[in-house]
């Protein structure tokens, strides 16, 4: 399967929903969005990583550097990942636990409330189960 990154604006929000498989191959292309955005200005980000069907340690390093570039430009990171259940648990959520990295990043359920409006950085992941 091949990796498909698609770029949309929210208000304030640039978002990339991403589809596919993040692994050594197409994670790059990823990151290259992540720096066309900042180096566009826009340091507000969501990464819709709900259709992500496998992610590998390239892809989670993406993530994290995501992270860091956003944090060094001041700007906001967000990840769309579905709540996880037991017929349709996210493989990027389940990744990111393993790993020990997945309270690194802000979580939300879907796009609608990825792209509130701030009230404080807030973390809706606790309200995710693990």
């Amino acid at each position: 399967m091949t990796l498909k990154v698609m770029e949309d604006g929210r208000g304030e929000w640039v978002v990339l929903q991403v589809s596919g498989e993040m692994d050594l191959v197409t994670s790059p292309a990823v990151r290259q969005h992540v720096h066309d955005a900042v180096a566009e200005g826009r340091h507000s980000l969501v990464l819709d990583l709900s259709e992500v069907r496998f992610c590998d340690s390239s892809g989670v390093g993406v993530l994290i550097a995501a992270r860091r570039l956003m944090r060094s430009c001041s700007g906001k990171l967000r990840l769309i990942l579905p709540p996880q259940d037991a017929a349709h648990g996210s493989h990027v959520h389940r990744v990111l636990a393993a790993l020990g990295v997945r309270r690194l990043f802000d979580v939300y359920p879907n796009l609608m409330v990825a792209t509130e409006p701030d009230d404080g950085e807030r973390n809706t992941a606790d309200s995710l189960s693990a």
